[in-house]
């Protein structure tokens, strides 16, 4: 058990008991300060316990400090440091024009190629029916090989020449209208894919960036409620002298005892010469 410090008391009956005995013409030669009866064991036994709990070693808590991320956080945290956002293709479309050299000819010759080729051999199939036919009039009549067959034939080939180049005509013009139509169209997916590439890329960039800050945000409880424990743990000590500390303040008042000694003859002497003169002051004031 703890040795209970004396504690200071104010203005009680042993104090007035002294103050009589000092005026009675005892001498105080000593003060005891001590618990009431009726308290010391209550405050003896309430200062061990006080003590036996502040001299304890700090107890930490073992468990975590934090929830941490969940499943679905870090599979999500995982994904999307994953994530391949397209940023190198990311940007600003810049499209192509039809009149650049090539690009025409690139979406045209396929067309002519498939289109124009069996209509020209058409033309030509039939201008040379057309020319053995007349071949067969001719010689029919009698005048094969003759000028009216060289105004024939020769007609003939005008009439292919001018097929062929309506043929041709219409199927540049046509040619032209649907590339420039398809080229227009190609561009158009152009655009929306470059759109959609942004809008992915921009939105994943933000997503990372959202789930960034909630992982930060994570770690960050994490630090300062381990900093809050290691705070806890050193003023602990502290904590604790300031505990032992206040379990004296507040202490039921205490008793004291005074010890006296008789004056001698002389003092007594003086003491009462002291009062006589103070008797005849009263009495004779001024004298």
């Amino acid at each position: 058990m703890p040795t209970v410090p004396p504690l200071a008391s104010t203005t009680s009956a042993a104090q007035k008991a002294a103050t009589t005995a000092g005026a009675a013409g005892q001498q105080q030669t000593g003060t005891e300060s001590a618990l009431s009866n009726y308290v010391g064991p209550y405050v003896t036994e309430m200062l061990g316990r006080g003590q036996a709990l502040g001299s304890m070693g700090y107890q930490g808590y073992g468990g975590p400090l934090t929830a941490g991320a969940s499943a679905p956080q870090t599979a999500a945290f995982q994904g999307i440091a994953g994530l391949n956002v397209p940023t190198t293709q990311m940007g600003a479309f810049t499209p192509t024009s039809f009149t650049d050299t090539g690009v025409a000819s690139q979406y045209m010759n396929p067309y002519l190629q498939s289109a124009l080729q069996p209509q020209i051999d058409e033309a030509r199939r039939q201008a040379d029916i057309e020319r053995v036919r007349n071949a067969g009039r001719l010689t029919r009549a009698g005048s094969f090989g003759g000028s009216r067959q060289a105004i024939m034939d020769s007609e003939n080939q005008r009439n292919l020449l001018q097929n062929l180049a309506g043929i041709t005509g219409a199927g540049y013009r046509d040619a032209f209208d649907k590339a420039a139509g398809q080229f227009n169209v190609e561009q158009g997916r152009q655009q929306t894919a470059q759109d959609a590439t942004n809008v992915f890329g921009l939105a994943a960039l933000q997503k990372q960036a959202d789930l960034g800050a909630a992982q930060r945000g994570i770690e960050s409880e994490g630090i300062g409620a381990d900093y809050a424990q290691f705070r806890e743990e050193r003023d602990y000590p502290y904590k604790q002298v300031q505990y032992m500390q206040s379990l004296l303040q507040g202490l039921p008042l205490a008793t004291q005892s005074y010890t006296y000694a008789q004056p001698s003859g002389l003092t007594s002497a003086m003491n009462t010469a002291g009062g006589i003169m103070n008797l005849y002051e009263s009495i004779f004031p001024g004298t």
